[in-house]
């Protein structure tokens, strides 16, 4: 585990950071961060992480997201191991995962067993629609958040909007598959991070 990428460099005094007490502690955040994750939860997350905990700075919370995006796995799963690694190592990381996963998973056999009883009932199909609506606002909500990060990376704001319009297009209008965004627009920026920082 002591192979996953360490937390970043951050503009952020180390003081005003705080850090998880324990791998319980990891448990039970995750788990209620899972919980409100209704719709996905990448719209709760960072809030959660940076805002509420405080466990880690925007900047940092950018670049381990788009670190746990081009691992293997679901992103947010990602992040709970990386995040359970750097504090308490091999137990951190079970612990965040299965905070992650444990009680939702319950609760999501309890909903597949109601909606299986009353999927045709119009309240129901409203209700999913309207969870939908919902969920797209709180990405784009997290997203606005974390433009506070961009301006101050390295690149530039004008260089980052500019990667971000190129990673938009070819992924919400023309459809490529994930792995060639990455490769390419995700590899350009990956070099023009490292000529910057390099001495």
């Amino acid at each position: 585990m002591s192979s996953l990428p360490s937390a970043p460099p951050s503009s952020a005094p180390a003081s005003a950071l705080h850090q998880p007490q324990s791998p319980t502690d990891l448990f039970m955040s995750f788990t209620w961060l899972a919980l409100q994750g209704f719709g996905g939860v990448l719209g709760v997350v960072q809030r959660e992480l940076v805002e509420r905990k405080r466990w880690m700075t925007n900047e940092e919370f950018l670049e381990d997201w788009a670190v746990a995006q081009i691992m293997p796995g679901p992103n947010v799963l990602n992040l709970g191991v990386m995040i359970g690694d750097r504090h308490f190592g091999l137990r951190g990381a079970l612990a965040a995962s299965a905070g992650l996963l444990a009680v939702p998973l319950l609760v999501v056999l309890a909903l597949a067993l109601a909606y299986a009883q009353y999927a045709d009932h119009p309240a129901v199909g409203g209700a999913l629609r309207g969870m939908g609506a919902v969920a797209a606002g709180l990405i784009c909500a997290t997203g606005l958040r974390l433009l506070r990060a961009v301006r101050r990376h390295v690149m530039g704001i004008a260089l980052c909007a500019v990667l971000g319009v190129l990673t938009f297009v070819p992924i919400a209008l023309l459809h490529w598959p994930l792995i060639y965004v990455l490769l390419s627009i995700g590899g350009a920026a990956c070099v023009q991070t490292y000529r910057k920082l390099a001495p």
